[in-house]
């Protein structure tokens, strides 16, 4: 190996160079310049992908030091798209900007292309910038205005980041370029307080001070601004404005996709990013800059000239709406330059100002004894008395990994936090965490940094999450809040109506407000919302061909009658099927706290609540004797593996042995990297088995299995087939069931009856999902998104390569990767070719199972490293395969696949906070059926995050609901609906459970009907949103004790003000309710002067207290009948009639069972 032994210029002249520099060296080098230089530093990077990558390096390198670090992001669309940026993309460019000016000291990264866009003018943001303290001065009507001058969006709810609510004196106002939302209280136009808060759960936070609240849009949209718009496209376009649909939108006040590419029309002049830097700054030139900008300029002119001819959208000329590359040039060579280019060895006499240099190969040999022999000649020839070493791991456990294998050669690192503290350290080996992608030789500090990926080429992901307020299954299905007028609902009494709205009524002197109904023949029907709980969906994906019930006719009772009698030996069947599971005594695991909560605070991450629920759920299951079998279902990538792993660790650490089971051998191959990572501070041992293991690695590790010196086992099918020994097993993990054949299903089905059983899936198959909605399997739900991950967009199309063709380039202009996917081993080869002359600047390699497993693990490990950027591929890549900079996805022939499929390969892409596509190709002249159309609708409007609960219900319909117990059952959900069906089997399996028959009456469940002839709702001056209204009307029905009433106003409260009189009645009759329910009350009813409580069958009041009352007072208490209490007594307003009916309440409560 050549001596690196290289002069050090340290004079910073306006020209420097820097030579020899290496990917990671760059940015040390960045780095150490910025913390000297006092002023900003411009770092011009040649791609969005290079940006990201200095970003967080540079971040490793700076970590403690009070340096800011900026970026401005790009677009992230093709030049003159019909998409635009997506707002999260805005707010940051915006709080970018805002700064720029002003910055004294810092870092800007930032790619040529988007420093080629031409920029809003520098005094733009400032000028619609307003600052608000607690106790300013702030009229409503004119805060709200300015809101609106500024470009905010209002909405119901505030949930995104541009968006405000407005109720009462109570607004909500998420500001661009801020992190968290915040609530301004105003009392008499002064501001009373100004809160952060939740954007999941909407509570408060904590209190602020002030709050700098800026523009909205990179551009205005106030009339005045419309008006200078419009006038100026006549003047440019002249021909027809009016036909095309920009114009008309932006007339119409609308801001139309693809706004961003007529930025110029809005302003008398534009600038660019050097109009917004500070006097003093420095540019920072990496390699291939100026390359990048030819290419890109190539690119923004070819486009010009593909789409200039269409007259419903004309363009503006290139370099109005860009800065050329020779423009670029001109104002890069006026600023104080440092040049960043790499030189060969031989160069090196160059004399290069920053001697830091590559390292030579030093990966790891598996075919010699001596593994490290290539890291132990480096460390050999560079080594003297000051040599430090700096090892850099991807991960905890991969670092515990490294520091073993270094102690094998001899090598002992320390642990160190980060690099600051490396510096100072006084040890020559030490080792961190930090993903750098190469490591370097930095000669003035004598210093040697290599990275793991340089030894082993591998890394392992991990992804931050936020919290979310959790939903219960029960509730997705019942969920209300998205009824549209003409949805099917079914009422437990009348049977199948549809919903056309909320409606207010006078009733008695006061105001209630009701559901409005339709039946057969135009029949309505008005339900109180506080009745809302008879009220459940019918879940019909095709709303035009449900019966309607008609009112007054006995075929609704007929038809819950027939469908109960059937239910009942339903119930008695499923039930057997459980009580044989439920006889056997499990294993209850020990209740270690201590080592459960220290494992527990090694994961690096925050907790979702629906994630922490569904921890809290298992662990209760494991410590229980009662075999778990429970089902987690969440969408791809919302963090099902780490309830795995806890699962796994607490039945571990009570001795037993945990089998995660997984339908690819690729997905098992990053289980097991994730798995020993997680575990890496624990004597616990994970190994795994699939295809990639030769024939003697699975002799051992079944000896060991057998011997129970492997703790955890990480196996594909492969287990199923053949007979392998545990020594104490305990738990069984099923990842992904529906993937696995009907023979592998049996074998898992004889192992489900003697170990705890936990299965993970993203989209459960519908027997699966009934099974869990019966309660016969328990099931946690996690609809809870990662942090700023954005849903992917969906789009259905006919097979078109200038689609395909704008898709790929879209995703490799902003540095991502795409899947292309082809289910045809025999065409793949060719369609790749295709693919490569259609987009000569993707870079295409092919994965499929066929292939072998060593060239197979090769390509996605290359893919994962982002060696290449689109990869044609089978449906191989549908489980497992984390790509965060994957985020487009194009499905070839996609009528041809199932809806849990559609739905699992779009979770390959949209793992990362960019937005993400998925293409959902069909072909042309082609005709497909029913199912396939409906399947394809339903994925592409359920493109929500968290939405695949929703699909495996969606897919329950399109396959007729009845794959659990067969077509004559299907016949019964059709009849009744899918939401009362199940409550009528959840009834009927209790009863049973019981030991009681169930009857047709008794499968329902009597609810408490409450009428006090008052008014108790929930007014539209406070509240004008409808179907946030329906959702606190049901949420209030819901409510099961005082705690869930109280936490509710509260949440109210802090979200919408002061609770009116009307939604105060609405709590006082819920507390009625829940007590009736209680003494077994079917209806209460009360008005000025008299009222009665009618008793139901199974009441659990006391007689006695009955005819005790009678007998006491019999001028104001009367029994009626043997389940009527009418009583007399003055009720004038609403508290004494409240007052009255707790009395007597009270009386029939004491003593009761």
């Amino acid at each position: 190996m050549t001596k690196l032994n290289f002069s050090f210029d340290k004079t910073v002249t306006a020209k420097t160079n820097w030579s020899e520099l290496s990917i990671s060296g760059t940015a040390l080098a960045i780095a150490d310049y910025a913390k000297r230089f006092c002023g900003l530093t411009v770092v011009i990077a040649s791609s969005a992908n290079e940006v990201d990558a200095y970003v967080s390096s540079i971040s490793f390198f700076t970590l403690g030091d009070s340096l800011p670090i900026y970026r401005l992001p790009d677009w992230e669309t093709l030049p003159y798209d019909i998409f635009s940026p997506h707002q999260d993309i805005i707010s940051e460019r915006l709080a970018t900007l805002s700064q720029l000016c002003s910055v004294s000291h810092g870092i800007l990264v930032i790619s040529v292309q988007t420093m080629m866009h031409r920029l809003i003018p520098t005094g733009f943001v400032a000028s619609r910038t307003f600052l608000h303290r607690v106790g300013d001065i702030c009229e409503r009507a004119k805060f709200l205005n300015q809101l609106e001058y500024v470009g905010y969006q209002r909405a119901d709810t505030v949930f995104n980041c541009g968006e405000y609510a407005a109720r009462g004196s109570i607004i909500d106002v998420f500001p661009m370029g801020a992190r968290t939302p915040f609530r301004i209280d105003l009392v008499d136009d002064e501001i009373e307080s100004l809160r952060l808060f939740d954007v999941d759960s909407q509570r408060t936070i904590k209190k602020i001070n002030d709050v700098s609240i800026l523009p909205a849009k990179e551009f205005p949209m106030d009339r005045d601004s419309i008006n200078h718009f419009l006038n100026r496209w006549c003047v440019m376009f002249p021909k027809s404005p009016s036909d095309t649909p920009i114009y008309r939108d932006i007339a119409n006040g609308v801001a139309p996709q693809g706004i961003e590419y007529f930025l110029k029309l809005f302003f008398e002049n534009m600038s660019t990013i050097f109009d917004y830097l500070p006097p003093k700054t420095n540019i920072l030139s990496l390699t291939g800059v100026e390359t990048a900008s030819e290419k890109f300029w190539e690119n923004i002119t070819s486009r010009y000239d593909d789409f200039k001819i269409d007259n419903h959208r004309p363009l503006i000329p290139p370099d109005e709406v860009f800065i050329s590359v020779c423009e670029l040039l001109q104002r890069v060579r006026a600023l104080r330059r440092v040049f960043l280019k790499g030189t060969s060895e031989s160069n090196s006499h160059e004399n290069p100002n920053f001697r830091i240099h590559n390292l030579p190969n030093i990966s790891v040999d598996k075919t010699t004894k001596v593994s490290f022999l290539a890291l132990n000649t480096l460390l050999n020839e560079i080594d003297n008395d000051s040599l430090k070493v700096l090892f850099c791991a991807d991960s905890t456990g991969r670092r515990e990994i490294l520091i073993d294998l270094l102690h094998q050669s001899g090598i002992t690192p320390k642990v160190c936090e980060d690099w600051k503290k490396f510096m100072v350290s006084s040890c020559k080996y030490a080792i961190t965490i930090c993903e750098l992608e190469r490591g370097f030789f930095w000669a003035d500090k004598n210093l040697c940094v290599i990275a793991e990926g340089e030894l082993f080429g591998k890394q392992v992901m991990q992804r931050r999450r936020r919290s979310k307020i959790s939903k219960a299954p029960e509730h997705i299905f019942k969920s209300l809040a998205e009824l549209q007028p003409g949805t099917p609902v079914v009422h437990i009494e009348h049977g199948i109506g549809k919903y056309f709205g909320l409606k207010t009524l006078p009733i008695d002197n006061s105001s209630q407000e009701f559901l409005e109904l339709s039946y057969a023949e135009d029949a309505k029907l008005y339900v109180p919302v506080t009745s809302l709980h008879l009220i459940s969906r019918f879940g019909a994906s095709n709303h035009e061909n449900v019966m309607l019930s008609r009112l007054g006719s006995d075929k609704w009772e007929k038809a819950k009658e027939k469908a109960a009698k059937q239910i009942r030996d339903t119930a008695v069947e499923l039930l057997d099927i459980y009580s044989r599971r439920a006889s056997k005594t499990g294993y209850a695991c020990k209740d270690d706290v201590d080592d459960y909560n220290k494992f527990c605070r090694e994961f690096p991450f925050e907790e979702t609540a629906d994630q922490n629920e569904a921890i809290q759920a298992v662990r209760q299951d494991l410590l229980s004797s009662q075999p778990m079998d429970r089902l987690i279902c969440g969408d791809v990538g919302f963090g099902k593996t780490e309830v795995a792993m806890r699962a796994a660790f607490t039945v571990v650490n009570s001795g037993k042995q945990a089998i995660i089971l997984v339908p690819t051998t690729l997905l098992a191959h990053q289980h097991t990297e994730n798995f020993r990572d997680r575990f890496s501070n624990w004597p616990i041992r994970v190994e795994s088995l699939s295809r990639f293991k030769t024939q003697a690695e699975q002799r051992l590790i079944s000896l060991a299995l057998e011997s129970g010196s492997v703790d955890i086992l990480i196996t594909t099918h492969k287990l199923l087939h053949q007979d392998f020994q545990f020594s104490r097993l305990g738990l069984l993990v099923i990842d992904e069931e529906h993937r696995f054949g009907v023979r592998q299903k049996e074998k898992i089905k004889s192992l489900r009856s003697r170990v705890d059983i936990l299965t993970l899936t993203a989209t459960p198959i519908p027997r699966t999902l009934n099974m869990s909605m019966n309660r016969l399997r328990d099931l946690s739900i996690i609809a809870t998104p990662p942090a700023k991950r954005l849903s992917v967009k969906t789009f259905v199309r006919k097979d078109d390569s200038r689609v395909v063709k704008e898709a790929i380039l879209r995703e490799i202009m902003r540095g991502g990767q795409i899947y292309f996917l082809h289910n045809d081993v025999k065409s793949i080869e060719r369609t790749a070719h295709n693919l490569s002359e259609l987009v000569p600047e993707a870079f295409v390699k092919i994965a499929h199972g066929q292939m072998r497993e060593r060239d197979l693990e090769r390509v996605m490990s290359e893919f994962y490293h982002k060696r290449f950027n689109v990869l044609v591929c089978t449906t191989i890549i549908e489980t497992g395969i984390d790509v965060p900079s994957a985020n487009t996805i194009i499905i070839n022939r996609a009528d041809k696949f199932g809806l849990a499929q559609l739905h699992q390969l779009r979770g390959r892409v949209g793992r990362s906070h960019h937005q993400a596509y998925a293409y959902l190709m069909i072909p042309v002249g082609k005709i497909m059926n029913a199912n396939a159309s409906k399947r394809l609708e339903a994925i592409s409007m359920s493109d929500y995050l968290g939405s695949g609960f929703t699909l495996a219900t969606n897919d329950l319909e399109i396959r007729g609901a009845g794959e659990l117990l067969g077509d004559e059952q299907s016949g019964h959900i059709t009849n009744i609906g899918f939401t009362l069906y199940h409550e009528m089997l959840d009834s009927a399996v209790k009863a049973i459970r019981r030991g009681k028959e169930p009857s047709s009456i008794e499968v329902l469940k009597e609810v408490v009907e409450v009428n006090l002839n008052l008014p108790a709702l929930i007014p539209d001056s406070y509240l004008p949103d409808v179907n946030i209204r329906l959702t606190l009307y049901k949420r209030i029905a819901n409510c099961q004790t005082n705690q869930d009433l109280h936490d509710l106003q509260v949440e109210m409260i802090d979200r919408f003000g002061l609770l009116p009189e009307s939604a105060k009645m609405l709590f006082r009759m819920a507390e009625l309710r829940q007590i009736g329910e209680h003494l077994g009350i079917t209806k209460i009813e009360a008005g000025p002067s008299s009222g009665r409580l009618c008793f139901g069958k199974k009441t659990s009041v006391n007689p006695m207290k009955i005819i005790e009352l009678v007998q006491n007072n019999p001028t104001k208490f009367r029994l009626r009948s043997n389940d009527q209490l009418s009583f007399s007594l003055p009720m004038e307003d609403a508290d004494m009639r409240i007052s009255q009916i707790r009395t007597i309440m009270d009386h029939l409560m004491i003593e009761t069972n």
